[in-house]
């Protein structure tokens, strides 16, 4: 025998049944610092050293993906090549 039960609720209403505490209040207190502080950073900060601080690696990986793609094509006509005879 099968028993299938399906229980339509909230998640705060699931939160409530299974005792379990609301942390609803401290994720908006905590979201609360880290807007005010990414805000604050953010003021601080010149966009030429933002941009270096979060795509550090990306944008650097990217000149070298350019020129290795430049030198690729620069060089791909350029092969020696040994007549048979």
């Amino acid at each position: 025998m099968k028993i299938t039960v399906d229980v339509d609720c909230t998640p705060e209403e699931a939160r409530a049944f299974l005792g379990l505490p609301d942390v609803k209040p401290m994720q908006d207190a905590l979201l609360k610092q880290v807007e005010e502080r990414m805000t604050a950073t953010l003021h601080a900060m010149e966009p030429e050293a933002m941009i270096k601080t979060w795509l550090p690696a990306g944008v650097q990986g990217m000149e070298q993906l350019q020129k290795m793609f430049w030198s690729q094509f620069a060089g791909g006509g350029r092969r020696d090549r040994k007549d048979p005879g």
